[in-house]
């Protein structure tokens, strides 16, 4: 069962006050969880439910209601709702920084390191590592190698390489199986810097690409060509370095504008398949949005696993 909220409402008199705004024509309210600048629940009336100090990369609300939290300090850890850390993992010591955290279905994490020997890893709640696959991120600058790596139903991985321009699927040897390139004619070339941050795979077999310094999001097909796109000229300058981002079950996609710090333009926003934003999160005290899960909408659980 999926838990959301176990921290107990304010009483009478106590309100906690919003942080930040949610704007929607429709009336599209969500409850969600964001990293970066900040680690933190936020319900649907913007008050934050839960938080941790400390910046942060991934990040996912876990079936139980617990929080798993990819650290700035290069720490993964889970949280309950009440601060306690009940796993965590430290990177190792050859490398530089941790980047993805997910835990799996059977109970597992997997994480990626970057740095001289970049590597993706499924870490048990004891420690123990059963799976280390070497990455070939086509960079030394550890920062670069990689962004959201995810498991596929397959058993492979999809990993963004942002200096590689691409998003390669790994069999659990490390040998590369298939690459996105995002460095098409099409979407500007490699001086559009296009560099792939999120590898979401979509039930029809297309993945979902936020492209970091091209201010764009892409679906591309299997074979890699663009099956869908949207960008500043379709939001209105929307974008601002997308990091993480979402797709809900109604096909509408939510995005992180990590870089945005203007106080009246949006941090995150949510457009359909028309290209059409359809709501917006603006807050002008927190810039810095790394990751996002959306946990509700409108009162409704989102589906479990995110599509993040």
């Amino acid at each position: 069962m999926f838990v959301l909220a176990v921290i107990a409402p304010a009483q009478d008199g106590e309100a906690t006050p919003p942080f930040g705004r949610q704007v929607s024509a429709t009336g599209i309210k969500h409850s969600f969880l964001v990293t970066g600048s900040m680690t933190a629940i936020l319900d649907e009336d913007c008050r934050v439910l839960w938080k941790v100090k400390g910046r942060s990369r991934d990040g996912f609300v876990l079936s139980d209601g617990n929080v798993l939290v990819s650290h700035q300090d290069n720490e993964v850890r889970e949280y309950t709702r009440k601060g306690d850390v009940v796993f965590r993992y430290r990177l190792s010591k050859e490398n530089k920084e941790i980047g993805t955290a997910v835990r799996l279905d059977d109970g597992f994490t997997m994480i990626v390191e970057r740095g001289p020997k970049p590597r993706l890893i499924e870490v048990s709640r004891e420690g123990a590592i059963r799976v280390d696959v070497p990455l070939k991120p086509d960079t030394d600058n550890g920062h670069m190698q990689t962004r959201m790596a995810r498991k596929l139903p397959s058993g492979n991985y999809l990993v963004p390489h942002l200096l590689g321009f691409a998003v390669k699927e790994y069999r659990p040897d490390g040998t590369v199986v298939r690459t996105i390139k995002t460095d098409l004619a099409e979407l500007g070339g490699r001086k559009a810097e296009n560099w792939p941050f999120t590898a979401i795979r979509l039930a029809n077999g297309n993945t979902l690409v936020n492209l970091t310094h091209g201010n764009k999001t892409v679906e591309f097909d299997p074979d890699g060509k663009v099956a869908w796109r949207v960008d500043n000229s379709h939001v209105n300058g929307r974008f601002d370095d997308p990091c993480g981002g979402q797709r809900l079950q109604n096909g509408n996609t939510v995005i992180c504008a990590y870089h945005q710090q203007h106080p009246d333009k949006a941090k995150l926003f949510e457009v359909n398949r028309g290209k059409q934003v359809v709501w917006e999160y603006l807050n002008p005290k927190l810039s810095g949005i790394h990751e996002i899960h959306v946990l509700t909408t409108n009162g409704k659980r989102t589906a479990h696993p995110p599509m993040k």
